[in-house]
């Protein structure tokens, strides 16, 4: 949960393959298990071999698909499903996903996570093609695109990479066709987690492992950055890689100068906050991860205290890590209303404000008369960090000392995580000091990037981490090749 506006991520996706007609209730399944990554909106769209349809809304999943909804989606072998949560498009019912984007042939259904930083180059382009467009989500963009390279290519599979290898930023997508084809594709920096799994009834395509295991699928293995899979009656039956070396059309007209520079690695947010704990990324557990950093934040700012207390959810499992290194018992520092959502996704802040009060409340009994140590994943803009300090020393605490599994934001996003304006960060306008005194601790303590890094180091990719260092040098091990001008190279496998 969030108990002030810190850091956002877009959206989930979710998608099968099966080789029964169920693909529309587990699809549900997937969407009820990814709904912490977006709770704006939530759409299913279910392939049936002749026709696509869908059906989205603003809300939860539970309340845009009552029974009565779910049931009125036809029996098919493919779907893919979406959460929303809006960084590109305002919030409602037309930007939710899936996008249904119609084409000479045929029909495919869309979902994104991530954010197209090009997005309004390629809309122009197609524009003057005479595409027309109903919503402001990138996410309508990149559907019209892989439509158009279908019908150009005669071919789901090409049409698909080829209109991939021209989109710039950050992106994961599950596509269905009208023929029951379910494509999956990351883009070529990874920023975006995707993972696919299988089962005797086909195969699943998530945004975490999570929601795999939750409707009866197997991990396999994670998509890897740039790479393009297409699955067909439950059976991956192509596979494809992006590399440089092949031309690609109309990569001048879709280029985006605003960045110098773009580069590969997977969000470290994911780790951080983002995912489940239950989630393994990259062949990283994201509980051990967490465990990691408060381990690192112990000893990089011990204290004497009484007892240890995280932050629910996310900076619970920092929390343990910290109490497991320090020898300061771990205590249950709140109690938490599970009625109401995460307040982070409110888009206002006055909601925020008060789902804040509704959902979290000290546990007196705990903290009472004790030197509390409080572990959170994240202070971003500072807002209510500190009436939840205040509540804590109103509920008997005597010290209260902050630590956060994360360095300070500093730094705004450009691919899919909702960071506001640099002058609205805490940590860019204010020096350590001055946000503890803020916020009213008696001692505030962030894990060092190199601490964060080491916590994560069983993570098979490299990491973005710019939001902290605002280096592009330092986020990539690499450099995006469409960002260069170079070719484009489509490795089929």
């Amino acid at each position: 949960m969030r108990i002030e506006n810190k850091l956002n991520e877009q959206c989930a996706v979710f998608g099968v393959s099966l080789t029964t007609e169920e693909a529309a209730g587990i699809t549900y399944n997937g969407l009820l298990s990814l709904q912490h990554r977006g709770q704006e909106g939530a759409g299913i769209a279910v392939a049936n071999n002749r026709s696509i349809v869908c059906y989205k809304d603003e809300g939860l999943v539970s309340e845009v698909f009552p029974g009565e909804k779910l049931a009125c989606l036809p029996r098919g072998k493919a779907a893919v499903g979406h959460t929303r949560y809006s960084t590109t498009g305002h919030s409602s019912k037309v930007n939710a996903g899936p996008f249904v984007t119609e084409y000479l042939t045929g029909r495919i259904a869309t979902a994104h996570n991530g954010n197209i930083t090009n997005a309004k180059k390629i809309r122009g382009y197609l524009a003057n093609l005479g595409l027309n467009f109903n919503a402001t989500s990138d996410s309508e963009v990149v559907s019209s695109l892989i439509a158009y390279y279908i019908t150009k290519e005669q071919s789901s599979f090409k049409g698909a990479a080829r209109a991939v290898a021209l989109l710039r930023g950050a992106f994961s997508l599950v596509i269905v066709t009208s023929k029951n084809k379910l494509i999956a594709v990351r883009d070529p920096n990874g920023f975006r987690p995707l993972c696919i799994g299988k089962s005797t009834m086909g195969c699943a395509v998530a945004s975490e492992s999570c929601a795999l295991e939750t409707c009866g699928f197997e991990f396999v293995r994670d998509v890897k950055p740039g790479e393009v899979i297409m699955i067909e009656n439950g059976e991956v039956t192509r596979q494809m890689t992006i590399n440089s070396g092949q031309p690609a059309d109309n990569r001048e007209e879709f280029s985006d100068n605003s960045k110098k520079e773009e580069g590969g690695g997977l969000c470290i947010f994911e780790y951080v906050y983002f995912a489940r704990p239950d989630s393994v990324i990259d062949g990283l557990s994201v509980y051990e991860a967490r465990y990691n950093m408060g381990r690192g934040l112990a000893l990089e700012f011990p204290v004497i205290a009484d007892v240890v207390c995280g932050m629910p959810d996310s900076g619970l499992d920092a929390a343990y890590g910290y109490s497991a290194e320090s020898g300061i018992p771990l205590i249950c520092g709140f109690v938490k209303n599970r009625y109401i959502g995460r307040s982070f996704i409110y888009p206002t802040q006055s909601k925020r404000d008060s789902a804040v009060k509704l959902k979290l409340n000290p546990l007196a009994a705990n903290i009472r008369g004790k030197r509390v140590v409080l572990v959170d994943d994240s202070i971003v803009r500072g807002t209510t960090f500190g009436k939840i300090i205040q509540s804590v020393r109103n509920a008997g605490a005597v010290e209260v000392h902050v630590r956060i599994a994360s360095p300070p934001v500093r730094y705004s996003c450009h691919y899919g995580t909702d960071i506001d304006s640099e002058e609205n960060l805490i940590a860019n306008k204010m020096s350590l000091d001055e946000i503890q005194s803020k916020i009213g601790a008696d001692s505030l303590g962030y894990i060092s990037i190199d601490a964060l890094k080491r916590s994560c180091s069983k993570c098979a990719l490299s990491f973005c981490t710019a939001c902290y260092t605002g280096n592009d040098g330092e986020r990539y091990e690499k450099k995006n090749v469409f960002e260069r001008g170079e070719d484009v190279q489509q490795n089929e496998s």
